[in-house]
């Protein structure tokens, strides 16, 4: 577990002039040296590629292998399976925030891995399963998908469409399912399937489905307006037989599988949309002191400078909210209904921050070379998915009302 044992450093500071009293609190000396350890590796693993891979749109194995290699991916993973044995999210969170500001794409893409589907591989699956799967996930060899969204089932998932109907030993699976993140080169997707017909939530499973299984093909890669290196696509489903050694959880429990983790998956958005979008502040706050008009930079402007400080106190009280739902997770107090406000509000004032950076760069903002246009871009999702924020409202008004 290298990673995990390697120098301690003083990890982020505050910024110059800023009173340390409200600094982040929720980690500690070992999370900083683990920042410390991601930051390095990114820097030169990641850094030289990131134009390349936004114009191939798809993170390259050897991304996810390096990433493996160093432990990154499989920090969660027991021992005996090849990871560093260690149950804590704040490395997960630790590794969002670090990847966010090369491209959401990336924070979601590798987050679909540890923080989605890592939850149903370690808490749901047989020894068997796990000696098949962990260690080549936990290496970064194994990329992993979610199975649930479908054509005319996103954010109500009781309603998914795609069957499996038992024969022998063996599931027979239908359907398709799409906006899968990681779908076009996902080795293993945890697909959720109706396995009683007539009843709704009641009668769903989950099955690993492996890459080569005869009747599983990926369709198109899905054109997205941003995130172009997150390989999203559709997959269908056509008499794909799956061995019951390969089905997931309880047999007709899948839907209470997934909502037990959905707090876990919608922190993570949280972690990512807060990491993203302080990067965008801090890269226009730069732009702000550079660029000039008048004869003097834009950021001495009151309106300007009134506009980056609202930006900023959002993002600060935002985050200091996100932090406390992850401390609360950590200490496995984390309910349904807090995370759905982290995802929601986080996701909000990250759609309002990306935008004032957008009008603060003038037309440049408007270009696709320049970061904060491609942030903006791949941000307006994140108020869409893991449960669009007209659900996150709905879920907590229902605890209101």
């Amino acid at each position: 577990m290298g990673p995990l044992r390697c120098l301690r450093s003083a990890g982020p500071r505050p910024r110059k002039g800023r009173s340390t009293v409200l600094r982040r609190r929720v980690f500690g000396e070992e999370h900083d040296a683990f920042r410390e350890s991601v930051r390095g590796v990114l820097a030169r693993v990641l850094a030289p590629r990131t134009e390349a891979i936004r114009e191939a749109a798809t993170i390259p194995r050897d991304i996810w292998t390096a990433l493996g290699d160093q432990g990154f991916l499989g920090f969660m993973v027991p021992e005996e399976h090849g990871g560093g044995g260690v149950d804590d999210f704040r490395y997960n969170a630790v590794l969002a925030e670090e990847l966010a500001p090369y491209g959401l794409a990336f924070a979601s893409s590798v987050g679909i891995n540890c923080d989605v589907v890592a939850p149903y591989l370690l808490e749901l699956t047989t020894d068997e399963q796990k000696a098949r799967w962990l260690p080549a996930f936990a290496s970064g060899r194994l990329i992993c998908g979610i199975g649930m969204t479908e054509p005319n089932a996103g954010s109500d998932l009781a309603a998914l469409a795609t069957t499996a109907v038992r024969d022998g030993d063996d599931w027979i699976l239908n359907g398709s399912k799409t906006f899968i993140t990681n779908g076009y080169q996902a080795d293993l997707v945890v697909v959720a399937a109706r396995t009683t017909p007539g009843s709704r939530a009641k009668g769903i499973s989950l099955f690993g489905v492996e890459t080569g299984m005869v009747g599983y093909t990926r369709g198109r890669k899905l054109d997205k307006v941003g995130q172009p290196e997150a390989d999203t696509a559709e997959l269908f489903f056509d008499d794909v037989r799956v061995p019951e050694a390969l089905r997931i959880g309880t047999l007709d429990g899948g839907f209470g599988h997934m909502m037990d983790r959905l707090p876990q998956e919608r922190l993570s958005c949280a972690i990512g949309n807060v990491a993203h979008a302080r990067w965008a502040l801090a890269e226009t706050v730069a732009y702000a002191k550079e660029r000039k008009a008048f004869g003097q930079p834009i950021g001495s402007f009151q309106h300007n400078k009134f506009t980056l400080a609202t930006l900023d106190t959002e993002l600060d009280v935002v985050g200091a909210y996100v932090d406390a739902c992850l401390q609360a997770h950590v200490d496995r107090e984390l309910d349904t209904v807090d995370a759905s406000k982290a995802k929601y509000w986080s996701s909000e004032v990250q759609g309002r921050v990306l935008d004032a950076c957008v009008q603060l760069h003038g037309g440049m903002g408007y270009m696709r070379e320049t970061a904060v246009a491609r942030a903006w871009l791949d941000a307006r999702v994140t108020r869409i998915w893991a449960g669009s924020n007209e659900i996150m409202r709905e879920v907590i008004g229902r605890t209101l009302t």
